[in-house]
């Protein structure tokens, strides 16, 4: 299953620049309704619980408190310096947990558990072992090296002796934010971040026996240069992250409030953003990280990039997984579940949610049941964003089906992209080139019912694909 590198090509990654999802999901978020409800959740998970062999389960917590905005997030965030806000807020997750937990059966292990935000250690790291307690009250945990339990930190508010009370809860993976250590860059992010207090937190993480250091990077930030990224790269390399993600700055200020404190002047231009990206993937080549696909790097002997050459690499919101038959239960504000075939979302407004958690309801706001159609296109656009490659065959045994006959539409719109040397197709299937896994999202956007590339270009809601 192993994929070709990804072949830096600056006229078609600007010919190809265009708004699309990320493909966290299929069908995108955007397709959830509010006509799914609390009632349809409860089918769903009743619906899983009767699988002959019973899947294991993911939990993912969303926390949404963070003590200063950054100015390029996305996420959904309440920005507060009183601390006190977080213990309503667990006893409330608490209850949602209680409520969710009773849904699926205790033979059902979770095998991984995700903090995200916001900045989830807003938290203190006595909190956040509570909060692992309380899961295991509530789920079946599974033992050892069988359990991923992750992370999302903020280096500038955790020291390296609260990394080993983490590690003794129970955490033994973590994400951490960088973006740039530029120190322009950074004031104009709001985001002020020392090289040495990041590098000991990573220290930490090992010295405490943590598997695996992931570290985000951002391109296309606001007063950006190729010497000042280099630098960055430089920076962060040396420190050998087992993972890295390096992500396109989606400039979208009419979604995203805070954004409107970047002065659009201060963008790179769309020259140089390519550079930065390039200047990334020629310097992570070199430092021997392979290519796992969207943004995301690791080490060879890294469990993604082994996943990836053993086709289990699977990709959810959470990003990059190797737990590709786990449903995925979501718990706090705005977080997103998949049960079987079905998405739910939580409420992204705190009042909403903190009313249906106090009502004593599973706090539903929106979702959808996938049909027939809908799970065989995610089958499809998950291969291609985890492994640059189809085989119809393979594809048409699942789901009973002619490939070439259900897709014919789909492979038609795929010969400009055939044409340019994206994609190499024939009679048993389809592969990225080398040109073409930077551009995966394009091409899975052939295949998504729900939008045409026309469409996408018009809809603000998406970032661009580079």
């Amino acid at each position: 299953m192993a994929s070709p590198s990804a072949l830096f090509d600056p006229e078609l990654l600007r010919r190809y620049d265009v708004p699309g999802p990320r493909y966290t999901s299929y069908p995108t978020a955007p397709q959830f309704s509010p006509d799914f409800g609390e009632g349809d959740l409860r089918e769903m998970a009743a619906l899983s619980n009767g699988d002959p062999i019973p899947r294991p389960l993911s939990l993912y917590l969303h926390i949404p408190f963070c003590t200063s905005p950054c100015f390029y997030c996305g996420c959904n965030r309440i920005i507060t310096r009183d601390k006190s806000r977080s213990e309503p807020y667990l006893t409330r997750l608490y209850r949602e947990a209680a409520l969710v937990a009773s849904l699926f059966d205790r033979d059902r292990d979770v095998e991984q558990v995700h903090f995200g935000g916001g900045t989830p250690n807003f938290l203190t790291t006595a909190q956040i072992a509570e909060a692992l307690d309380v899961l295991r009250r509530h789920f079946s945990f599974a033992r050892g090296d069988r359990l991923d339990c992750s992370i999302e930190l903020d280096p500038r508010f955790v020291t390296p002796d609260e990394i080993g009370e983490l590690a003794a809860a129970g955490l033994n993976r973590a994400s951490l934010g960088v973006q740039d250590f530029d120190p322009e860059v950074q004031r104009a992010v709001n985001r002020v971040q020392g090289v040495e207090q990041t590098m000991a937190v990573i220290d930490a993480c090992r010295r405490h026996g943590m598997k695996s250091v992931n570290v985000d990077l951002i391109y296309g930030l606001p007063k950006q240069s190729l010497e000042g990224f280099s630098r960055t790269l430089d920076t962060v390399l040396r420190a050998r992250p087992d993972r890295l993600a390096v992500y396109g700055y989606a400039h979208l200020p009419s979604l995203f409030r805070g954004q409107r404190q970047i002065d659009a002047a201060d963008l790179p231009a769309p020259e140089l953003k390519l550079g930065l990206l390039q200047r990334a993937i020629e310097k992570l080549g070199e430092a021997g990280y392979v290519y796992v696909g969207m943004d995301h790097f690791a080490l060879p002997d890294d469990e993604l990039a082994r996943a990836q050459r053993s086709g289990d690499l699977h990709r959810n919101f959470m990003g990059y997984t190797t737990h590709a038959e786990s449903d995925l239960i979501g718990l706090g504000v705005s977080a997103i579940s998949h049960i079987g075939p079905s998405f739910s979302q939580n409420p992204r407004d705190i009042e909403g949610w903190e009313q249906a958690i106090d009502q004593g309801r599973l706090p539903v706001w929106r979702g959808m049941r996938l049909d027939e159609d809908d799970l065989i296109r995610a089958d499809v656009i998950q291969s291609l964003m985890c492994h640059g490659q189809l085989e119809f065959d393979a594809i048409g045994r699942r789901h009973v089906i002619d490939f070439a006959d259900y897709f014919r539409d789909a492979l038609a719109r795929m010969a400009p992209l055939r044409a340019d040397g994206l994609v190499e197709l024939d009679a048993r299937g389809l592969r990225a080139t080398s040109r073409g896994r930077l551009l995966l999202r394009i091409i899975a956007m052939c295949f998504d019912r729900y939008l045409s590339t026309a469409a996408a270009q018009e809809t603000p809601r998406f970032s661009r694909t580079v």
